[in-house]
């Protein structure tokens, strides 16, 4: 029997039903390990957010903090704490802690428009600007220009960094040397 050679025809209807089964099962796989349901509230981190979120309203951000480090190492990762704590750390002017803390909630939800809008807040009040942007134009893709997150990060980034304090040191005279 004479070999023939297979047409683009023949090798497509041969291999279409596999890799379509194959891809329908990556993803579904893949899907699975993204759509578990969130872990609960710990009563204790739930207290202790509730805390730390009446002490940020009283206008005491230490005491803030430290209620919402204490409710994250009752329940690492938590995505709500971590964004309370960034903004109490925002709040406290340590913008690159609460970078840190932002990225993190970035890290396991990726396209979360508090984290996004928050980022790019402590980005423009660092000075930033280019990169503040760069997450408005996120924003605007993911909830369009009216969402709050994306109005609360243009204003942000309007306003600008804060003015630099320098300090005496920083402007210490150097001695002259005169003859008389």
């Amino acid at each position: 029997m004479p070999m023939t050679a297979t047409s683009a025809k023949d090798l497509l209807m041969r291999y279409t039903p596999a890799a379509l089964a194959l891809s329908l099962l990556v993803a579904v796989t893949s899907s699975v390990s993204f759509s578990a349901p969130a872990k609960p509230l710990d009563p204790r981190a739930s207290a202790l957010l509730a805390q730390g979120r009446s002490e940020l309203s009283a206008g005491r951000v230490n005491e803030a903090v430290d209620a919402y480090e204490a409710a994250l190492t009752v329940q690492p990762g938590n995505i709500q704490i971590l964004l309370d704590l960034a903004e109490a750390t925002r709040r406290q002017g340590m913008q690159g802690k609460a970078l840190h803390y932002y990225r993190e909630a970035l890290k396991a939800e990726p396209s979360n428009v508090q984290a996004i809008s928050g980022e790019g807040a402590a980005l423009a009040e660092k000075g930033a600007i280019e990169k503040a942007r760069r997450n408005l134009s996120r924003l605007e893709g993911l909830c369009g220009s009216n969402c709050e997150a994306t109005r609360t990060l243009s204003a942000v980034i309007a306003k600008g960094p804060p003015p630099r304090v320098v300090s005496a040191d920083a402007v210490k005279p150097q001695p002259v040397v005169s003859e008389n």
